[in-house]
């Protein structure tokens, strides 16, 4: 079995709607195990609370957990143009990971939310990127043969580096059928990948 794990932080619901249509996707292709996981808490209760923060009760993952996958699907907010400090803080202790090169020739993608069009989208797909290649990741965008990111019909999340959403301004927009289409694609996209991938040994390649 080809082990996947869509791991995300969620305000509002908008991610964890993706997560979980990327869940669906890599679940479709046939030998892949999938888990839906979300990354710590951060923010206070109260903070939370008075914020209007969805409640979630998607299980919890520790940095530890990513070495048991062949393929990692990341999903965040955008925050200021960069993913969200949650999904960042988890992966600052993944250290221990990166000095073993535990994670080397794994498959790792990215799936964001974002409030604009202009918003940070395309920076926070690939800057979240970025610490997937210093951990050795082969990483895997949504090519265009997805073709529904193209569309001009509608407001469209996700690019060539990763699917995702527009939730506007104030979140009232929910991922459309393209969005969770493209996220789907994604997560069938990755599994393939990783199966393909499946049983390197990318220890022969160290020099």
């Amino acid at each position: 079995m080809t082990r996947v794990l869509v791991l995300y932080y969620s305000s509002y619901g908008h991610v964890r709607a993706l997560a979980e249509a990327e869940a669906e996707g890599a679940r479709s292709v046939p030998g892949t195990h999938v888990d839906l996981r979300r990354v710590p808490e951060t923010v206070p209760a109260e903070v939370r609370q008075n914020a209007g923060f969805a409640l979630d009760d998607t299980p919890v993952a520790s940095p530890a957990d990513l070495e048991a996958y062949d393929a990692v699907i990341f999903g965040t907010p955008t925050l200021f143009g960069m993913m969200a400090g949650q999904m960042k803080c988890f992966l600052d202790q993944a250290g221990g990971l990166w000095a073993r090169n535990a994670l080397v020739g794994k498959v790792g993608a990215v799936f964001a939310s974002t409030g604009s069009q202009h918003g940070g989208h395309e920076a926070t797909l690939l800057s979240t990127q970025i610490p997937l290649q210093h951990f050795g990741m082969v990483i895997a965008g949504m090519p265009y043969t997805f073709a529904g990111q193209t569309t001009g019909e509608e407001i469209v999340g996700g690019a060539p580096y990763g699917a995702g959403t527009i939730a506007g301004a104030d979140g009232s927009r929910t991922p459309s059928e393209t969005d969770l289409a493209g996220a789907r694609f994604q997560g069938a996209h990755v599994a393939r990948i990783a199966a393909s991938l499946a049983g390197t040994n990318w220890q022969e390649e160290a020099a």
